[in-house]
């Protein structure tokens, strides 16, 4: 009965995996056209801006809802609103799936 149990839930993490890796795959299409320019293909380039390797993805998901509603940023926050404005939510979670993966 324990192997019969954990065959859906091992069916269930199976399609959050791929789901996930989905999502990343996205985010590295939407990261390299609008992102890259400015954080590096790696996500550390610091020189014109913060780098963005590292930080997990609830935080750079609120960050970038932040710039799109005006209400979150520093001194060059007006490029990262103008982005952000560009982004659906879906592309932003993709966005940030890829940048865990960094």
């Amino acid at each position: 009965m324990k192997r019969i149990a954990s065959i859906p839930a091992l069916a269930l993490a199976m399609t959050l995996a791929l789901a996930a890796t989905a999502l990343a795959d996205d985010g590295q299409a939407v990261y390299a056209a609008k992102c890259q320019s400015c954080h590096g293909a790696d996500g550390s380039k610091s020189l014109m801006s913060k780098p963005v390797k590292g930080l997990k993805a609830e935080a750079l998901v609120a960050a970038m809802k932040g710039y799109k509603a005006k209400t979150y940023g520093g001194s060059k926050k007006a490029t990262m609103e103008n982005l952000a404005a560009q982004m659906s939510d879906e592309d932003i979670k993709a966005v940030a799936a890829y940048v865990g993966t960094l």
